[in-house]
C-alpha cells in the first residue's frame, strides 16, 4: 500500500468512527425513551439492562453505517479541500478516482461487514433482545410503597400505608385488602396502627408484621353481591405476621424458540425458504377456496345421479325444470348472497397472507439495501467534499442529514406500500437508492471534471452571458452621430 493511501484512509478512518458513534448513540436513546416507562420501577439488575440496551443498540448498526459513511465522507474530502492537500494531488496528475481508490475499497469492505452484519448477528441479536424484552416488559414493578396509593404488585394483596419512615422502613395506618379467595372482593380487611417490612431468608416471601390492628372478615361464599345479610367478623390484634408471596414477581425467561420463526430472525436463505414455503400454501389455499366456490354453485357443482347428492353435498331434484320458476328465487338469492360473503372472506385471507408474505420480502430485501446504500453515500459524500472543501461538522452535517432524509422518507414510505401490497418487493425496498444513485453519479461527474459545481461567481458569469441576450430592444434605437 502507497504512503499516499494510508494517509488517506487514516484521515478517513478517524471521522467515520466518530461519527459512527454519535449517530448510533443517538438512534439508541431514542429508543431508550420509547421503552422507558417499561423499564423504570421493576428493580432490573443492571446486567438485565446492560444486555437490553446492548441488543437493541446492534440492531441500528446497518442502518447508522450509510450515514456515517455519508458524513465521514464529506468531512474528510473537504477537510483536504479546506488545507488545500487536493490541490498538490491533483497538481501532480493525480485524477478523482486515482485518489478515492483506497476510499473505495475500504467502503467496498464497510457494505460487505455491513452485509455479514444484518444476515449473521443481526437475526442472533433480534432473537435475544426481543425474547428479553418480552420478558422485561411482563415482569410486575418492584415493591415500591408510597404513602397514600395502594400498590397491587403482590397477588392476592392489595395494600396502602399513610406514612413511611424511609430511614427505618417504619410504617404507619397500614390498610390491606385480602383478596386470595375467590370472588373475595373486599370482604377481608386488616388495618393496623403501624407494622415494619421484611423479606424471609431465601427472598421468597415479604413478611409483614403489623401491630395494634383490626380485622373485618364478611363471612359466606360466592359473589360479593349474593353475600349481603351475612355475618361480619371482627377480630383484633396486638401483633400479626403475614407472609406474602414473592415468586410472581420475579422477571422469568421465556423460551427463545418461541421467538425464531419471526422474519426478523432469519438469515437470507431462511427467509426465501420461508417465503417459498408461504407461497405453497397461499397457491394450495386459492387452489382449495376455488374448488369450494364451484361445489357451492349448482350450475358448476359436479352433477350425480338423479336424486342423490352431488359431489358438493347438495341434493338434486328430479326435474327442476318442471318447478315453479318462482320456488328457485329463494334457493338462488341465497346461495348468491352466501357465495359473495364466501369471496370476502377469502379475499380478506388471501390479503393477510400476501401482506405476510411481504413482510419477508422486505426484510430479504432490507440487507441488501442498507449495504448497497454505504457505497451510493460515499459516491455522493467524497465527490460533494471535494466541490465544497468544507470540513468539521458544520456545513457537511448539514448536507448529509438532508441527503439521509431524502433516503429514509423514501425507505420508510416505499416499505409501508410494499408491505401493504401496493408495490412489489423489487424494485419498491429499491427506489431510495434508486433515486440517490443519479445524484451520487452526476455529482462524481463533476468532481471528477473539476466543474464549478457550487461556486457563485460560475453561476454570475453564466448569468451576465444570458443578460444581454434578454434585454428588450427599442422599437426606436437612438441615433448616434
Amino acid at each position: 500500500m502507497k504512503r499516499l493511501h494510508r494517509m488517506i484512509i487514516g484521515v478517513y478512518w478517524g471521522p467515520l468512527f466518530v461519527t459512527f458513534l454519535i449517530v448510533l448513540f443517538l438512534f439508541s436513546m431514542q429508543w431508550l425513551w420509547k421503552w422507558v416507562d417499561d423499564l423504570m420501577g421493576k428493580g432490573l439488575p443492571w446486567d438485565v439492562l446492560a444486555k437490553l440496551i446492548a441488543y437493541a443498540t446492534s440492531a441500528f448498526v446497518p442502518a447508522v453505517l450509510p450515514l456515517a459513511v455519508l458524513l465521514s465522507s464529506i468531512m474528510t474530502m473537504g477537510g483536504l479541500g479546506e488545507r488545500s492537500e487536493l490541490t498538490p494531488m491533483r497538481s501532480a496528475g493525480l485524477g478523482l478516482f486515482r485518489i478515492l481508490s483506497p476510499l473505495v475499497v475500504f467502503v467496498l469492505g464497510l457494505a460487505l461487514f455491513s452485509f455479514y452484519f444484518s444476515n449473521n448477528v443481526l437475526p442472533v441479536a433480534n432473537l435475544k433482545f426481543q425474547s428479553l424484552l418480552w420478558d422485561v416488559t411482563r415482569a410486575k414493578p418492584a415493591l415500591n410503597l408510597r404513602p397514600g396509593v395502594f400498590y397491587n404488585g403482590i397477588d392476592g394483596f392489595s395494600i396502602r400505608v399513610g406514612g413511611k419512615d424511609d430511614r427505618t422502613g417504619e410504617l404507619s395506618d397500614v390498610l390491606i385488602y385480602d383478596h386470595r379467595k375467590p370472588f373475595q372482593a373486599n370482604r377481608t380487611v386488616l388495618r393496623a396502627e403501624k407494622g415494619t417490612m421484611g423479606r424471609s431468608t431465601d427472598n421468597r416471601f415479604l413478611v409483614l408484621v403489623l401491630e395494634h390492628g383490626r380485622t373485618y372478615d364478611e363471612q359466606g361464599e360466592g359473589p360479593s353481591h349474593l353475600a349481603g345479610g351475612l355475618p361480619l367478623l371482627r377480630g383484633s390484634f396486638l401483633r400479626q405476621e403475614i407472609h406474602m408471596d414473592l415468586s410472581g414477581m420475579g422477571m422469568k425467561r421465556t423460551d427463545e424458540d418461541l421467538f425464531k420463526d419471526h422474519y426478523k430472525m432469519l438469515t437470507l436463505g431462511q427467509l426465501a425458504y420461508v417465503e417459498d414455503s408461504l407461497r405453497k400454501r397461499l397457491q394450495e389455499r386459492a387452489d382449495d377456496q376455488e374448488r369450494q366456490i364451484k361445489e357451492g354453485l349448482f350450475p358448476m357443482r359436479d352433477k350425480g345421479p338423479t336424486g342423490t347428492p352431488g359431489h358438493g353435498g347438495g341434493l338434486y331434484v328430479d326435474t327442476p325444470e318442471k318447478a315453479a320458476p318462482t320456488a328457485w328465487y329463494p334457493i338462488a338469492a341465497e346461495q348468491v348472497r352466501q357465495t359473495i360473503q364466501e369471496l370476502d372472506r377469502m379475499a380478506l385471507e388471501q390479503a393477510d397472507r400476501k401482506r405476510q408474505i411481504a413482510k419477508f420480502q422486505v426484510e430479504w430485501h432490507r440487507k441488501l439495501v442498507l449495504a448497497g446504500a454505504c457505497i451510493v453515500f460515499f459516491f455522493i459524500g467524497a465527490p460533494l467534499g471535494a466541490i465544497v472543501r468544507k470540513g468539521g461538522m458544520g456545513l457537511p452535517a448539514i448536507i448529509a442529514i438532508l441527503f439521509f432524509l431524502v433516503f429514509h422518507i423514501l425507505s420508510y414510505s416505499t416499505e409501508q406500500m410494499v408491505k401493504a401490497g401496493d408495490l412489489p418487493a423489487w424494485p419498491g425496498m429499491w427506489i431510495s437508492t434508486l433515486v440517490l444513485l443519479p445524484i451520487g453519479m452526476f455529482i462524481t461527474w463533476k468532481a471528477a471534471t473539476d466543474s464549478p459545481l457550487f461556486d457563485r461567481d460560475a453561476y454570475d458569469r453564466i448569468r451576465e452571458r444570458i443578460r444581454p441576450r434578454s434585454k428588450p430592444r427599442h422599437a426606436h434605437p437612438a441615433i448616434v452621430p
